[in-house]
């Protein structure tokens, strides 16, 4: 039980190193697919599009890391986003210091 919440609280830790969550992803787009379509924004570092493990389908977001706070602006400039017909949900991850967090456990 105390290794599962290790776990979510790491993932919760490596998500706020991301500068964009992205969501309303169509079923069909894979994250090669997500990260093409915003390298014409700026250079992708990572794309993390998780998957249920138990239906075997992405779950519909992921987060977008890109090399530069320009890239990122880039991206936000443009609305709106679409890709296979649907629209993206965008959203700016806001990066807080240890300092300014509620919670010690963030």
């Amino acid at each position: 039980m105390a290794a599962a919440s290790a776990v979510r609280a790491a993932g919760r830790r490596s998500r706020q190193l991301f500068d964009i969550f992205v969501a309303e992803i169509p079923w069909t787009v894979s994250s090669k697919e997500l990260k093409e379509y915003f390298s014409q924004f700026g250079s992708v570092q990572r794309c993390q599009l998780p998957f249920d493990r138990d239906t075997g389908f992405h779950r519909r977001y992921c987060w977008i890391k890109f090399s530069t706070p320009e890239e990122v602006q880039n991206v936000l400039q443009k609305d709106p986003h679409i890709l296979e017909g649907s629209k993206l949900a965008l959203k700016q991850q806001i990066r807080r210091r240890r300092s300014q967090r509620k919670n010690p456990s963030e």
